[in-house]
């Protein structure tokens, strides 16, 4: 059962993400600010963390010097804040199925940031050196599917009434508003797929996973009020009722930010960066689906055909290094195999010879 936990993990972190692009974009179409939600959802899951934090980790926290804490700062401006907002409004001019299916690239930009950085090996001359080089191919031709292709519309079951009173209507968004969604949640993507490789080292320097999640939460926090100030000061936009926007910052700052941001630390020092974003097709199935019910989104084939050849290429880089691992595994059992032998080999002579006649 250990050896399962990761697996069941990232499909729990990959359903919550579904259920954060639906609750997100439902509050955008209600009317909220993007840049009030995003801090809104952050200050929610600092105060969540908070006490976990001081409680568990508090008196055996490492020494933290001022070298990490800089590092902590930006990784926190970067991978957080910019990409929160940054992703806020590409969801804003797309939809959540389309901001769940550009996710999908996530693994592609974290594969590519990881061999920069010299954490993976691409093999152009093996099998799945090759199988990689396909899969990256494939989503790179998924991701310009998305956003210039669009083709007949599909209607699921919709259950308008339930957000009907915070005025959610169904829409297909125009082609530019579409290649400009797509592109401004790919650079989110990437600044996520930064985060996710650079939160691997920092974490080897302040190894308490709950206070370093925290202290990045408090940090974006702070990142993120400064930039809605400056861009929303109609205190309006800046109250929350009983509504869809106070479940989509409840949602999104507890249950995503609070949960999930400690599970990827964990599954990221358990299986690494990139077994965790290979689990994004999870997010996509679980979005296109309720999106369609819940938020009556419109459905194109453009949408499914792009989200089928990123699934396609992201499981195709997942076999790729799958089989590089079992090659590797192999390479590294029979050097220690010859090792045992050679070393029985050093011993037995001495161990047999027999005693001195003379």
């Amino acid at each position: 059962m250990g050896e399962k936990k990761p697996y069941l993990a990232v499909l729990l972190v990959q359903s919550i993400y579904g259920g954060m692009f639906m609750l997100s974009k439902a509050a955008f179409n209600g009317g909220m600010n993007n840049y009030v939600f995003v801090f809104y959802r952050q200050a929610a899951a600092t105060l969540f963390l908070a006490p976990f934090a001081f409680y568990f980790e508090w008196k055996n926290r490492p020494t933290l010097s001022f070298v990490t804490f800089c590092k902590i700062f930006f990784l926190s401006l970067f991978g957080i804040s910019l990409s929160l907002d940054i992703c806020g409004i590409g969801i804003v001019y797309a939809s959540a199925t389309l901001a769940a299916a550009i996710s999908n690239c996530i693994p592609v930009v974290t594969f590519f940031l990881a061999v920069l950085l010299r954490m993976e090996v691409l093999k152009l001359r093996s099998v799945s050196g090759i199988a990689k080089i396909v899969g990256i191919i494939a989503c790179i031709a998924g991701a310009i599917t998305l956003a210039l292709y669009k083709g007949p519309h599909f209607n699921l079951l919709c259950l308008h009434h339930l957000f009907e009173s915070h005025g959610i209507v169904s829409h297909v968004p125009s082609s530019q508003t579409r290649i400009k969604g797509c592109f401004l949640l790919f650079v989110s993507n990437t600044l996520w797929g930064l985060w996710l490789v650079l939160q691997g080292r920092v974490l080897k320097d302040y190894p308490s996973k709950l206070l370093f999640i925290t202290l990045q939460c408090f940090l974006s926090t702070i990142q993120l009020f400064t930039i809605a100030i400056g861009f929303e000061r109609d205190p309006r936009e800046w109250e929350l009722g009983w509504n869809v926007r106070l479940l989509a910052v409840a949602y999104c700052g507890i249950v995503v930010t609070g949960v999930t941001f400690y599970l990827q630390a964990w599954i990221i020092e358990k299986k690494g960066p990139v077994f965790l974003a290979m689990s994004t097709p999870v997010t996509l199935v679980f979005t296109m689906f309720f999106s369609a019910i819940l938020l009556c989104e419109i459905i194109t084939l453009g949408s499914v055909l792009g989200g089928l050849m990123l699934v396609a290429g992201l499981y195709s880089v997942l076999w790729g290094k799958s089989k590089e691992e079992k090659m590797n595994d192999a390479k590294c059992l029979k050097a220690e195999v010859d090792k045992e032998r050679s070393e029985f080999k050093q011993v037995v002579p001495v161990e047999t010879k027999g005693p001195s006649l003379v």
